[in-house]
């Protein structure tokens, strides 16, 4: 940080001395997205939009990582930042190749909006699946971790992050233009903003991208309340802002908080977004005519825009030139990829079934619509694989000659037939007959980027991406009764990417796996999964919810009702929750310091595997404040480790948890320290009723006073 800051200063001062040149026409042209050439000042054209949510997207190969939900179910800090570093070697491999053939088109620079560090706060939300999970605490380890893996640790920037969409942004996508989503002082600073200022303040983005909508009656990208007064004058950010696409239009033709282009323009300019991704900025020289914005104001954006372009190394050179086009999907980079998903699967439930012996020349029936689909593999906002591996194909390349693998579509993934002539349900008959002649069943269900995703993105036109209940569709609920009323084995493996209504599958099936979007080639893994080559470890970072009823209207933003630190009844599976092929608890728990001034305590645990298989787990800390009145209803996430145990092994392990765990927000946003009891849960899932249910597994209760 202290070197960066340093080369941040010099990197104004070049970008000051470059931009004092420019004519104010030129200038007001580099706040564009698609900024142009300026040749007589040796100015190259640069495109800012980039993306990378889960490897480099949307400009031909790259290494396809499970999508961002599926890396937050890893709970895993370490691996998360070296897949930043991928992401950000590839870039570099990329932009050094595409460069040097003049090719400067979007998607081949190197800012790349990503990553997503929005809270998941309601099911229903089509985009849920670009973030990290329901928690403020996991999201900003997991945002940090990856911003820090983007830009790297030296004076120049390897790439640059942004933190995105700023802010209090989780649906409804169909409202998102014109949606003004209120929500308290409180709820703001407790849930809302705390992976945000942890990603400025900690992790230095590069950049901080507004959201669509309004936030407390301010359009995001125009919000001074937002964007002066907590993200520069709070928190001290001094990166640049770029707007959502087309969101400044927004605020004449949807929000109508202005009456014209011009005013749009200028209250986001003078709100301090420096680069609009869409067309508004076209109209700053009219705004500027009009004196509805100073040349003083587009000069200091155009500086802002320079810095991070100098702070790249994009005019002086830098030591990330020679980075070669072959790094782009090597196999270091696929097996950073494959070490993600196998961290990221989730075991549900295991009525001893899993893992599968794939000596025993049995016949498997591979069954449903996403066994051999390519679109379930990678999510939205993906690249391009040079080789997709779906489940199907990873478990027929396990089985090899060992037995046979047999597979049914067994139904359109949502409509009522496959071929569009045939009768309705036209392929469940294929998928019993496979079932009937199957020792076990492999039972792949879920969604695509087609149904749950971004507005404009998908195809699911109803609901503009957006789920508007927990259940499958029609055409797989169907097919799921179909298949469990044969009475063989069922595993189900649930590709999605937010929760789903499983409670058909968590009563009559032998087994549940929850695969989120795995990657291009995530069919290999979990075919290893199902076959015991390595345990699955990963947890849930969203609850799983029983019934929508439970929970408050999709437009309210009050936390409410909401995630695990506020919902008041039993999840079906709860946050945090995830099982293994061995028998991890946590034998003790014990304070070994605890600092009174910043009130950081320090835990040394014992954690045993008493399992026959060797897995990975992660144990997890949760805080509930006793006194204040100020503390959220349950309670909260404040520190977790991921762990690798050998059957019937021990480990000591020493995790420290925050002083800002030992705090509560008041109703007016201000963190308070107005307590001085605490419990702490120290075990392998939350500390709730239904964790000890489905584990048989309780958290060891330290008790914490200041």
């Amino acid at each position: 940080m202290g070197n960066r800051s340093e080369a941040r200063k010099k990197a104004l001062e070049k970008a000051k001395e470059l931009v004092s040149k420019m004519t104010i026409e030129e200038r007001a042209s580099q706040l564009r997205y698609d900024a142009p050439a300026i040749e007589r000042l040796g100015i190259p054209t640069y495109n800012w939009w980039n993306e990378a949510l889960h490897g480099v997207a949307r400009a031909g190969v790259a290494t396809s990582f499970p999508q961002a939900i599926g890396m937050g179910a890893t709970f895993d800090v370490d691996l998360i930042k070296k897949a930043g570093d991928v992401v950000a070697t590839e870039g570099r491999a990329k932009y050094n190749a595409y460069s040097a053939e003049d090719d400067r088109d979007i998607y081949k620079g190197l800012t790349f909006w990503s990553p997503n560090v929005n809270i998941f706060r309601d099911p229903r939300w089509g985009r849920g699946h670009e973030t990290y999970g329901e928690d403020p605490y996991l999201t900003s380890r997991l945002g940090v971790a990856y911003v820090e893996g983007i830009q790297g640790d030296g004076e120049i920037l390897k790439s640059a992050a942004c933190a995105k969409h700023f802010a209090v942004h989780s649906g409804p996508e169909a409202l998102r233009h014109e949606f003004d989503a209120k929500a308290t002082k409180k709820d703001m600073a407790e849930t809302y903003l705390p992976a945000f200022k942890a990603c400025v303040q900690e992790a230095d983005v590069e950049a901080v991208m507004g959201a669509y909508n309004r936030t407390n009656g301010e359009p995001c990208c125009g919000s001074k309340t937002l964007m002066k007064d907590i993200l520069r004058d709070e928190w001290g950010f001094e990166g640049h802002y770029v707007s959502d696409c087309w969101a400044i239009r927004d605020f004449h033709e949807h929000h109508m908080v202005t009456h014209s282009a011009e005013e749009s323009a200028a209250m986001a300019l003078k709100a301090g977004c420096d680069v609009n991704c869409g067309v508004t900025y076209l109209h700053l020289l009219k705004a500027l005519q009009d004196g509805l914005v100073t040349e003083e104001e587009i000069t200091k954006a155009a500086e802002r825009a320079f810095t991070t372009r100098y702070l790249l190394g994009l005019f002086d050179g830098s030591e990330y030139d020679d980075i070669p086009y072959e790094k782009v999907e090597c196999e270091e980079h696929l097996e950073v990829a494959q070490q993600i998903a196998k961290e990221s699967i989730v075991l549900l439930k295991n009525n001893g079934i899993l893992p599968l012996d794939v000596n025993t020349g049995k016949t498997i029936g591979v069954v449903g619509p996403n066994a051999n689909s390519r679109a379930a593999l990678i999510g939205n906002y993906h690249g391009t694989s040079s080789r997709y591996i779906t489940v199907l194909e990873g478990i027929q390349d396990k089985v090899g000659h060992n037995g046979r693998v047999l597979y049914s579509e067994g139904a359109h993934l949502f409509k009522d037939r496959v071929e569009g002539l045939g009768w309705q349900n036209d392929r469940i008959s294929e998928a019993v007959i496979v079932a009937k002649h199957s020792d076990v069943v492999v039972l792949c269900v879920g969604l695509d980027e087609t149904l749950e995703g971004e507005e404009g993105d998908t195809g699911n036109s109803y609901a503009s991406g957006d789920k508007t209940d927990l259940q499958l569709p029609q055409s797989q609920r169907d097919l799921m009764d179909a298949v469990l009323a044969v009475g063989k084995p069922v595993i189900v493996c649930l590709m999605a990417g937010s929760a789903i209504d499983l409670s058909v599958a968590q009563d009559k099936a032998d087994a549940v796996l929850q695969l989120w979007y795995p990657g291009a080639r995530g069919g290999k893994t979990v075919a290893d999964i199902l076959f015991g080559e390595y345990s699955p470890s990963g947890k849930l970072p969203v609850t799983f919810y029983r019934t929508l009823e439970e929970l408050p209207a999709f437009e309210d933003y009050s936390m409410k009702g909401r995630t695990y630190r506020y919902m008041e009844n039993e999840a079906l599976y709860p946050f945090g929750y995830g099982l293994t092929y061995g028998d991890v608890a946590v034998k003790s728990a014990d304070v070994v310091s605890q600092d009174s001034d910043t009130r950081e305590v320090t835990l040394k645990v014992q954690v045993t595997n008493s399992g026959k298989a060797a897995t990975d787990d992660v144990v997890q800390i949760y805080v509930k404040d006793t006194e204040s009145p100020n503390a959220v209803p349950n309670h909260s996430l404040c520190a977790f480790a991921r762990i690798s145990l050998e059957a019937g092994e021990s480990k000591d392990i020493t995790v420290t948890v925050s002083g800002d765990a030992f705090r509560s927000v008041d109703d007016e946003g201000k963190y308070v320290r107005d307590s001085a009891k605490y419990e702490l849960y120290v075990g392998t899932g939350q500390p709730d009723k239904r964790t000890k249910e489905l584990t048989g597994r309780e958290s060891v209760k330290l008790e914490v006073t200041f």
